[in-house]
């Protein structure tokens, strides 16, 4: 049994007890949003920007974001453990509809959820990792963070059968558009490239703060479309995300990525960033 407290609707109750309809149109259609906030000895790791990225997938499935910035923070405080390194998941569905219908529903509440998590530390932090490129076989609303996650899953669980930690997907085009549950970053003739933001991706708020530090930091960087060919020409490949942070991808297809070992441009950046982290506390 698991009795850490959630949040539910207006309610703060045991994870056990909370319980939401099977009526649920997330449950029914997966049609609702989520987002994740990395919560830091009990600071919120750029709060706005996640309320905003929130604020944004909302409107995407054309539903209004029901709290305020304030409200929502006073929401998650009592689910935060300062002692920890935690974060924040929190959902929002179009809620219980009186029948199964494709139709929006008229005046329904949207049915709110939250609970916080331990950061578990990642074992490929320091040595890397290993990836496979796979067609993106994704929908066009990429920049929506929604749900309905199933083809997310499906392409994760590929590189998971090959014994890779994340799976970078390749559009029709031939260009690179993120990994399955992260963005990319490749450093490719001394510069430090990511996709540029479109429907196609969803920019991550980590993403946006290595491009910050890089540029404050003499790191040269850009965002720019990247061709699987150009990717296999990398000296150095990253995922990045909110909980895993930046993760260094040591090999590509079963290639090493360059020499095979994490690269320079990586430690100098993690650096930076675990630097960045400590000065918010």
């Amino acid at each position: 049994m698991n009795n850490k407290t959630v949040y539910l609707n207006g309610q703060y109750v045991p994870l056990d007890e909370a319980k939401v309809s099977v009526m649920d149109r997330g449950f029914l259609f997966g049609d609702g949003v989520y987002e994740v906030i990395p919560c830091y000895l009990g600071q919120l790791f750029h709060f706005q920007a996640h309320v905003d990225r929130l604020t944004a997938s909302l409107a995407g499935i054309r539903m209004a974001n029901p709290y305020s910035t304030e409200q929502w923070l006073d929401i998650f405080k009592p689910l935060m453990d300062v002692s920890e390194n935690q974060y924040i998941y929190v959902q929002i569905t179009r809620g219980v509809a009186p029948k199964r219908d494709h139709a929006f529903p008229e005046k329904t509440p949207p049915t709110i959820f939250a609970m916080c998590n331990n950061i578990l530390p990642f074992a490929g932090l320091e040595t890397g990792v290993k990836a496979i490129t796979l067609d993106d076989s994704r929908w066009q609303f990429c920049n929506i963070k929604a749900i309905a996650l199933l083809a997310h899953l499906l392409h994760r669980q590929d590189a998971v059968e090959k014994d890779c930690a994340e799976a970078i997907l390749i559009n029709r085009d031939g260009f690179v558009t993120e990994g399955a549950a992260s963005n990319l970053f490749a450093v490719i003739d001394g510069v430090l490239l990511t996709p540029p933001k479109s429907n196609q991706i969803l920019a991550g708020i980590t993403r946006d703060v290595i491009l910050e530090l890089a540029a404050k930091n003499n790191i040269a960087c850009r965002e720019a479309n990247i061709s699987l060919a150009e990717l296999k020409t990398a000296s150095e490949i990253w995922v990045t995300s909110s909980t895993r942070e930046i993760i260094p991808v040591v090999e590509l297809d079963g290639v090493a990525v360059a020499d095979g070992k994490v690269g320079a441009v990586w430690h100098a950046m993690n650096s930076i960033f675990q630097a960045y982290k400590q000065s918010l506390l």
